[in-house]
């Protein structure tokens, strides 16, 4: 992924910066394409992972549609000219602006997570003379075995309508006459590993789809969310995740009706692995109990380690990895907070003040999530040719 060339741009770039091998996208973008096509799955692209324009471009070209939990990111979506028809807009807390915009969009689908909820965009569509259409999102109660951060399927969640509401949705979606039902939604976390939970997934769709069956209501979309995840440890050598097994997991456990649309909203799986948060050492600080790679970059340009103690492989670039020397640094970045650490006791070859230090898989939930805490300047991308 690095060759001398790539690393000797490097070398007269500004840091920090992400770095974009579009190769690697490109190949990942294909094998989903592939697999999926196999039992004509459809899959949008969740653009909280990464909302870069050039990532986007690319994602639209292959024909995936969009998976959107903003307003703003329904705006994006558009300016990137994803197919409106092709746009999914889920959020627990949609406000009456976002909710207008994208209306006023003909998107695909609402993906509603609450009565509440069904209640104002019936009132909001009303009053523009359309009919939204709408997937419930519906909490499965199924244990991703992820970090509980990013764990999103069980009733101690915010997201999602509980199993004990349906009777009470069903019986209030009658009266809402600008509201269509054209979907039942799921999503129990992030960054999966475990397929056995994809498959206790596939064990609550068929029981939710046979309790709406018996209450005569008819469901044309199947969405079983995203939450694939990717190999942070050895991203070389698991570059594209298993997206073969995957799909196959669901076309073999889902228990469709006829005609049914099977829907997916993958985002860390797609990205994660393009980028690379590459930064410079700004000094090397001798501690009592270790040594300290003080680096340019922070939790400011990746916040995934303060925030939930997450795992990206260091690697210094300047460095040969068949180095002799190696050393054990806790690596760190200049902002002001104890939390601003990207990882402890990294064996690293020796490392020195200008050293060029890459972290690894950082295409979803880096850049996008990069802020201007301590008044940083905002963190800037590089391409592979």
């Amino acid at each position: 992924m690095f060759t001398p060339n790539v690393i000797s741009k490097f070398t007269t770039t500004p840091t920090p910066f992400y770095y974009y091998d579009l190769d690697v996208l490109k190949k990942t973008l294909q094998k989903v394409k592939d697999e999926s096509a196999k039992y004509n799955f459809i899959v949008h692209y969740a653009l909280k992972a990464n909302a870069n324009n050039e990532v986007l471009n690319m994602i639209r070209e292959f024909g995936i549609g969009a998976d959107c939990v903003s307003g703003n990111e329904v705006k994006k979506a558009v300016e990137c000219k994803f197919d409106s028809k092709h746009i999914v807009f889920a959020g627990v807390g949609k406000s009456d602006i976002e909710i207008n915009y994208a209306l006023d969009q003909n998107i695909f689908c609402f993906n509603c997570e609450s009565k509440e909820e069904l209640e104002i965009i019936n009132e909001l569509a009303t009053a523009k003379g359309k009919t939204a259409h709408v997937a419930l999102r519906i909490n499965p109660n199924v244990n991703a075995n992820t970090h509980k951060y990013i764990t999103t399927g069980l009733e101690e969640n915010k997201f999602g309508i509980n199993l004990w509401e349906l009777e009470d949705v069903v019986k209030l979606l009658k009266g809402l006459s600008n509201i269509k039902l054209i979907g039942l939604h799921f999503h129990i976390g992030s960054q999966i590993t475990d397929m056995s939970s994809f498959k206790s997934l596939c064990m609550k769709v068929n029981e939710i789809q046979n309790w709406f069956d018996s209450h005569k209501v008819q469901i044309e979309n199947i969405n079983v969310g995203g939450g694939l995840g990717v190999d942070y440890h050895d991203p070389d050598n698991n570059m594209i995740p298993d997206f073969e097994t995957y799909f196959k997991l669901f076309n073999d456990f889902l228990e469709l009706r006829p005609k049914q649309k099977v829907h997916f909203e993958l985002g860390r799986a797609l990205v994660a692995q393009c980028g690379t948060l590459v930064s410079k050492v700004l000094y090397i600080k001798k501690g009592v109990n270790t040594n300290f790679a003080i680096l340019d970059a922070g939790m400011t340009e990746l916040m995934r380690p303060a925030l939930y103690q997450a795992y990206h492989k260091i690697e210094n670039l300047s460095k040969s990895s068949n180095s002799t020397s190696h050393f054990k640094y806790d690596v760190v970045g200049p902002i002001c907070e104890s939390s601003d650490c990207f990882g402890k006791a990294v064996e690293l070859p020796e490392t020195l003040r200008g050293d060029l230090v890459a972290l690894r898989t950082a295409g979803a939930y880096g850049e996008v999530m990069a802020n201007g805490y301590n008044l940083r300047d905002k963190v800037k991308a590089l391409y592979s040719e």
